[in-house]
């Protein structure tokens, strides 16, 4: 497995309503430091309906202001569909909704059957 293909495998394990910081994923990915890479994996993400790229955010809860499949507006928007909560300043209440590499599901709990978000 590559360095993307376990990055995929780690953020498609974030459960609906919680949100990983690219350092979060990257340390689940095995590598702490590689956060920027994270980065470029999710704009280059190969299946946007399953990999759930928009459950991202950086180390202060921001979103990405070029997020890959329409900016900002769709992220939060899919973001809030799934009951994440935000601050008023536009950030994600991380004491709410970050999700930990310890607090991962494992891969057996993937759901297959787990609706796809629509990004339009």
């Amino acid at each position: 497995m590559n360095t993307y293909d376990r990055i995929y495998a780690a953020v498609r394990r974030i459960p609906r309503g919680r949100v990983m910081t690219y350092g979060g994923v990257a340390a689940a990915a095995g590598n702490p430091r590689m956060a920027r890479v994270v980065g470029q994996a999710l704009h280059h993400n190969p299946a946007p309906g399953f990999i759930p790229c928009h459950r991202v955010v950086n180390r202060n809860g921001a979103l990405a202001p070029a997020f890959a499949f329409g900016g900002d507006t769709v992220q939060r928007a899919l973001l809030e569909a799934e009951g994440v909560p935000f601050l008023p300043d536009g950030r994600v209440c991380l004491l709410s909704a970050l999700l930990l590499p310890a607090e991962l599901p494992p891969p057996s709990a993937l759901s297959l059957q787990e609706e796809p978000w629509i990004i339009s």
